[in-house]
């Protein structure tokens, strides 16, 4: 750290991505990308013409992706914000839409991105423990003073909150913002986005990182009341206009068009995950319920980063969180059915199955 950082950054703690070690080859079950390329359509659509004019600025309103989105999702253009990743969205809802006073809460165990937020702009957060079953109580988030975030399904557990209960957490803070990350929401949740007609402080947040399969993309969004997807579009206009590139503007429009494919790929993770917990308890593990493409397990016969460490040794790379109440679980995320074959082989082969 040289001199020359301002004091204010100095002890921030900075997010840290999943491993990507490139000693030998590895099956990547840590970091919740697809396994499925993306659809054809999307490769053709990136062609020779496209590339050759990258000497051109990308358009800044992303004018026709906006409007797949919002017919693909029921919404007028106006309600749908795009981003380099929905990491940019979280950083620009930390940075405009709370402050020192109002501060942000958020489950104590989530993705770890919401405390780095916090630090970054001097936020203070109110860090909710999870149930003894790693639930969520969404009545912890009732009536509280500042911007609320969850992630729902949440990050690492995999669990998820109901519909009616994330409306009962807006109707109780009319005057806070409510985002919540639908990060995993294709795998099995349920989305809250027809819940914008009615609260205007909800902030809905997805990516094509997951199941569209474009984490190399850097692409999310947002949809939310026009007021406030305004409030997203005064920050990124005085930071990155052209924060969306043309390529990935192209990538994500016929990513849209493919819509079918995209769900067709959840289908298949998500039977995959079904398989992967089944045999995972045979062995006796513990899995937690999970809405998302990973699960989160443990097991009594062996430590989690004992596992994590022998796995990795033989190619199979998982995440596992070296944290309190969690640190005896790994987080898997879920690969084609011969990537979770592999995964389950290497298990029984470190258990003496």
């Amino acid at each position: 750290m040289s001199r020359f950082l301002n004091a204010a950054y100095r002890d921030l703690e900075a997010y840290v991505p999943g491993e990507q070690p490139r000693d030998m080859q590895y099956i990547k079950l840590n970091t919740n990308e697809s396994p499925y390329p993306p659809a054809p359509s999307v490769v053709d659509a990136v062609n020779r013409a496209e590339v050759e004019k990258l000497r051109l600025y990308s358009d800044p309103e992303c004018t026709v992706l906006r409007e797949k989105l919002a017919a693909l999702y029921g919404v007028k253009k106006e309600n749908v914000y795009l981003a380099n990743g929905s990491d940019d969205i979280l950083n620009f809802a930390f940075m405009a839409l709370c402050d020192r006073e109002h501060g942000a809460i958020f489950p104590e165990i989530s993705y770890g991105f919401y405390q780095v937020f916090a630090d970054l702009y001097g936020i203070p957060a109110t860090r909710v423990p999870l149930c003894e079953d790693f639930s969520i109580d969404h009545r912890e988030y009732c009536h509280r003073d500042g911007m609320i975030v969850i992630a729902n399904p949440n990050a690492p557990t995999g669990m998820t909150l109901s519909l009616s209960q994330i409306e009962e957490i807006l109707q109780t803070n009319p005057d806070q913002v409510v985002l919540i990350d639908e990060a995993y929401v294709d795998f099995g949740g349920q989305s809250c986005v027809p819940l914008i007609h009615r609260y205007p402080n909800l902030l809905v947040v997805q990516t094509f990182s997951k199941s569209r399969s474009m984490a190399g993309a850097r692409l999310g969004f947002a949809i939310a009341d026009a007021a406030l997807i305004a409030d997203l579009e005064l920050i990124k206009y005085s930071t990155n206009p052209y924060n969306i590139n043309r390529l990935t503007q192209i990538a994500g429009a016929a990513t849209v068009d493919a819509e079918e494919y995209t769900r067709a790929c959840c289908r298949e993770i998500m039977a995959t995950r079904e398989y992967t917990v089944t045999e995972l308890k045979k062995l006796g593990f513990r899995v937690l319920p999970s809405s998302a493409n990973f699960i989160f397990a443990e097991s009594d016969r062996i430590e989690g980063g004992e596992l994590y460490r022998q796995l990795k040794a033989r190619g199979v790379l998982v995440r596992h969180f070296d944290k309190p109440r969690i640190s005896n679980f790994n987080r898997i995320t879920i690969g084609t059915r011969s990537d979770m074959d592999a995964l389950l082989c290497a298990v029984k082969e470190i258990l003496g199955e």
